[in-house]
């Protein structure tokens, strides 16, 4: 065989090999894309969170899809009865049947055995508000739908609060710490500490840390929990909410970058969760979420995002240790159907979310990450 031969098919096999290369490309399924790496400390924290299957799960919209909701609130024993909406006399039920469809990848349906299995043997842990506590009984209600004849224990407590899946060696614990930085009972009164951490300690020894902080920050009156802020040696009445939060997240950064090994624990922070209480905010006539009945069309909330994510997110940009940010509030801000309203304790919460309902996605999203 001459050279001028052998020249031609070697032209001819890499010809072959690259369309066979494109076709694997072209063909690749959306479900396939590939993961990116979570271990790449120069990725943004934030960025970093919305690429857990290769693409950006919090950008799309929401659809009807009758096979949900994924549990009863009647078979649930972990719902508070706040967020039971249909206990509290609610009788729509179209806010239900509602699944998160991103736009550029399919978000994998919530399988709460896969999840256990999963975790067989690790410790699971929330850290916030209320709204930790939404997203923690949502969990608790999907997993034991999931495994109807396991017995889980519950132990409740404060500020811990334990649920255990034995036959899986699985404990999801609930810390409740509205700051996430301390509170502190001194001569003066209570006062919030900005540069410290010491409830830290409880939530070493985590393979799945969930943090969540935002909610307790707007509170003024009565209705805050401490009298004074501290940072450093500077003691005041109270200072720009924004700054303060953007003070006690900067704590909660360093105590990740000390405290946290990647090799065991990942890290979540659970996003800022919306309210509704103005309908101008989506273009409504209406002063609040009572009575609204469906979430917006679209992918966009027409007010934007609230200022505290900016700053949740510049907060992230500093951490060095891999913390993935659950960014849900864009989502959120589109279910202004999805709260109790009129349905739950008393009044009109427009702040917390029915279970079931939206926090079941977040799960769904935290569970698209294992």
């Amino acid at each position: 065989m001459d050279f001028g031969h052998r020249r031609c098919l070697l032209l001819i096999g890499v010809i072959f090999l690259l369309q066979v290369q494109l076709y694997l490309v072209v063909s690749l399924p959306e479900t396939q894309v590939p993961l990116t790496s979570s271990n790449n400390i120069s990725t943004s924290n934030s960025q970093r969170g919305r690429e857990l299957l290769g693409c950006d799960l919090f950008k799309g919209r929401w659809v009807v899809d009758n096979s949900y909701p994924l549990y009863s609130a009647s078979s649930c024993p972990f719902i508070d009865p706040g967020y039971d909406c249909l206990k509290h006399g609610r009788k729509d039920t179209q806010y239900l049947k509602y699944s998160w469809k991103p736009d550029s990848c399919i978000l994998p349906r919530f399988n709460g055995l896969d999840l256990l299995r999963k975790w067989r043997g690790k410790k699971v842990m929330f850290v916030g508000d209320s709204l930790s506590e939404n997203m923690w009984q949502s969990l608790a209600c999907l997993l034991h739908a999931s495994v109807p004849r396991s017995r889980p224990t519950l132990k409740h407590g404060e500020p811990l609060t334990t649920l255990t899946f034995q036959e899986y060696g699985v404990t999801i614990f609930l810390y409740r710490s509205t700051y996430l930085v301390d509170i502190v009972r001194e001569k003066i009164g209570r006062v919030l500490k900005l540069d410290s951490i010491q409830a830290g300690n409880a939530w070493k020894g985590m393979d799945v840390l969930v943090f969540n902080s935002w909610h307790w920050w707007t509170h003024t009156g009565r209705s805050k929990p401490w009298d004074y802020m501290q940072y450093g040696s500077t003691i005041v009445k109270d200072m720009n909410r924004y700054e303060a939060y953007f003070k006690g997240m900067t704590t909660w950064a360093k105590w990740i970058d000390l405290n946290v090994n990647p090799a065991k624990t990942r890290v979540f922070f659970q996003g800022i969760s919306p309210s509704h209480y103005v309908g101008q905010e989506w273009g409504s006539p209406s002063k609040s979420c009572n009575g609204q009945a469906q979430p917006l069309q679209g992918s966009t909330y027409p007010a934007g995002s609230p200022k505290a994510l900016g700053v949740l997110k510049k907060v992230l940009a500093s951490v060095k240790k891999p913390v993935y940010l659950l960014d849900i509030t864009t989502l959120s801000q589109l279910r202004k159907d999805a709260h109790p309203a009129s349905y739950g304790y008393s009044g009109v919460d427009c702040s917390h979310w029915c279970l079931p309902g939206l926090p079941d996605t977040w799960n769904q999203l935290l569970y698209a990450s294992f």
